[in-house]
C-alpha cells in the first residue's frame, strides 16, 4: 500500500534532461503513458531523478547497510530472478536459510542438542519478525487460557516506550494491547523492574530492546529474566521473554561475549535480529529464532505442495526475493567469528572517536553509552539560543544527514541527535563530521535565535494581557521541542511519503 501526496501540484509531467537525444514529448507524472520509449531515455529519466536523492554512505539515520563486497554483489545480481518461496524449484536456496538459521541459533546459544535443528524463519526484516513472534506468544497464550477455562480475549505484552514503532503496528494490527513504561530523564531504557511490575495474568510476553534505536543501549535482560522468574514462581504464570535484538544481535555476541541476553536465560523464548543491520546485508532480511519447537504453535504452520513438494510456511507474506537470503550467507561464511568481531571493534572505535570528538566541542552531553550499538546519540548543553532541529538541518548542507528527534514519554523534553557508525563509516569521516558540525555552531552563533524569539514575543503578549505565567526550564524546552516537531512535520508534508 503507498500513501503519498504529489511534490508537485503545477507540473503533472516528466521531462527527459537530454529530450532532444531520447524523446521529444514529456511523460505523464502519475499516469502511465500511452506509447513506450527507448530504454536509454527511460533509464536516463529515472537516473536524473534519483540524483537528488542523498548519499547512503552519508545517510548516518540509518542502521541500515549500505556497504557490501561486489563479490556478494554479483551474487545478488546473479540470483535477482529467483523466488524463495519456489523452494522445490530452488532447494539450495532453501539449504542455504536452513545454515543460516542454524548458524544464528548457536550464535544465540540455542539449547540444541547435537544433531537438532533449530526453528527459525527468514522475514524481510526485524518487523516482519516481530510480527511472527508476537503472534506465537498470543496463540500459545490463548490456548493455555482456553485449557484453562479462563478468558482470553485481553492479551497484552509490556514494553519499554523506547521500543521501535513495529511493536505499536503489531499491537494494532493483532488486537494486543501495549503496556509500555515511561522512560525518564537520564534513563532511557525500559526499567526492568517497573516492567515486571506491570506484568499480570494477560502478558503474553515481555518485550526487551538489545540496542535501543533512540541511544543504543542494552536493555538489562538477565536481570528482567531473574525477576521475572521470581514473579511466575509467586503466581504461578509462565511470562515469556522476547528479545527485540534487531540492532544489537549481530553486536553482543562478538563485543560482548559474557553478557547474558540470550538463550542462556531461560525465560527468553524467542529473539528477532536484522541481517541487513549489524549483519552486514542490505535491506530486505530479518531472522526470527525460537528456542524451542514448543514455543512455535504448530497450527501456526500453513503446509502447501501447489509449487511442488510439500512445502511449511510460517511468514506473512508469500514471495520474494532470495538475494538478501544468499547475501546473509555469503557473509556469515566469509566474516566468520574473527571477520564480525574485527567489523564491530572497528564501528566501535570509530563511535569513540566521534564521541570525544564531539566532547572537545564542550557543546554536547553524550545521552549514547559506550557500551552498546556503536552510535553516538547528544544533545546540546545550552539549547535556549539554537537547538539540535537547526544543526540536522544545517548539516544537510555538507552532505549528512543527521536526525534529530525527541525522547518519548516522561522525556519528551529532551532532544537530542544521532549519528550511527556503520561498517562503511571511517574514522576520517567521524572526524570530518566533527569539522563540519563546528562550522555550523560557529555559523548559527551568528544568528539570531528563532524558537526563543518566537516564545519571547509570546510571553510579550501574555505580559500584556496579564495572563504571564513564569514557565519552569523543563516547560520552555518542551515548547520549543514541540515547535520543531510541528516544523518538521510541515515541512514534510511537502514530500512524498510511502510505507
Amino acid at each position: 500500500m503507498v500513501l503519498s501526496k504529489t511534490a508537485s501540484e503545477t507540473d503533472v509531467s516528466v521531462h527527459s534532461t537530454f529530450a532532444s537525444r531520447y524523446v521529444r514529448t514529456s511523460l505523464p507524472r502519475f499516469k502511465m503513458p500511452e506509447n513506450s520509449i527507448p530504454k536509454e531515455a527511460a533509464y536516463q529519466i529515472i537516473n536524473d531523478e534519483l540524483m537528488l536523492d542523498g548519499n547512503p554512505r552519508l545517510n548516518l539515520a540509518s542502521f541500515v547497510t549500505t556497504w557490501m563486497e561486489p563479490e556478494c554483489d554479483k551474487l545478488i545480481m546473479d540470483s535477482i530472478n529467483k523466488n524463495y518461496v519456489d523452494m522445490d524449484e530452488y532447494p539450495v536456496t532453501t539449504e542455504l536459510q536452513n545454515r543460516c538459521v542454524n548458524m544464528i541459533a548457536h550464535l544465540f546459544n540455542a539449547p540444541l542438542g547435537e544433531s537438532e535443528a533449530a526453528v527459525g524463519v527468514g522475514t524481510v526484516g526485524s518487523s516482519e519478525a516481530i510480527m511472527l513472534a508476537g503472534l506465537a506468544f498470543k496463540r500459545k497464550w490463548q490456548n493455555k487460557r482456553k485449557a484453562e477455562g479462563k478468558p482470553y480475549e485481553k492479551p497484552n505484552i509490556v514494553t519499554g516506550a523506547n521500543v521501535q514503532v513495529c511493536w505499536e503496528k503489531f499491537a494494532r494490527y493483532f488486537e494486543v494491547e501495549l503496556k509500555e513504561v515511561k522512560l525518564r530523564e537520564g534513563y532511557y531504557v525500559m526499567d526492568p523492574v517497573k516492567a515486571v511490575e506491570m506484568v499480570d495474568e494477560n502478558t503474553i510476553c515481555v518485550a526487551a530492546i538489545l540496542g535501543s534505536t533512540l541511544n543504543g543501549e542494552f536493555e538489562d535482560v538477565k536481570l528482567l529474566n531473574d525477576l521475572l522468574i521470581e514473579k511466575n514462581k509467586e503466581t504461578g504464570w509462565d511470562t515469556p521473554i522476547h528479545v527485540d535484538a534487531a540492532s544489537g544481535g549481530f553486536i553482543a555476541p562478538f563485543l560482548y561475549p559474557e553478557l547474558e541476553w540470550d538463550f542462556r536465560l531461560p525465560l527468553v523464548k524467542s529473539i528477532n535480529v536484522s541481517g541487513h543491520k549489524y549483519g552486514l546485508v542490505y535491506a530486505g532480511i530479518g531472522w526470527v529464532i525460537w528456542r524451542s519447537k514448543e514455543d512455535l504453535p504448530e497450527e501456526l504452520i500453513f503446509h502447501i505442495n501447489y509449487l511442488g513438494a510439500d512445502q511449511p510456511t510460517f511468514t506473512l507474506n508469500f514471495s520474494k526475493g532470495s538475494s538478501q537470503v544468499i547475501a546473509q550467507y555469503y557473509q556469515l561464511i566469509r566474516l566468520g567469528y574473527e571477520g564480525y568481531r574485527n567489523v564491530m571493534e572497528n564501528c566501535h572505535e570509530n563511535a569513540i572517536v566521534l564521541k570525544e570528538g564531539l566532547e572537545k566541542t564542550g557543546r554536547f552531553n553524550i545521552v549514547s553509552k559506550d557500551n552498546g550499538v556503536p552510535l553516538v546519540a547528544f544533545s546540546l548543553k545550552d539549547n535556549k539560543r539554537h537547538d539540535e532541529f537547526e544543526i540536522s538541518e544545517m548539516l544537510r548542507r555538507f552532505g549528512w544527514i543527521v536526525p534529530a528527534y525527541t525522547m518519548p514519554a516522561d522525556a519528551q523534553h529532551i532532544t537530542v541527535l544521532r549519528v550511527v557508525i556503520r561498517e562503511d563509516f571511517s574514522r576520517t569521516l567521524a572526524e570530518r563530521i566533527v569539522i563540519d558540525i563546528q562550522k555550523v555552531l560557529h555559523e548559527l552563533d551568528t544568528l539570531p535565535a528563532k524558537v526563543n524569539a518566537k516564545l519571547a514575543m509570546a510571553e510579550e503578549e501574555e505580559a500584556k494581557s496579564g495572563t504571564v505565567v513564569k514557565k519552569t526550564a523543563i516547560e520552555t524546552q518542551r515548547e520549543v521541542a514541540a515547535f520543531w516537531k510541528k516544523y518538521v512535520s510541515e515541512r514534510k508534508t511537502n514530500k512524498n511519503k510511502i510505507c
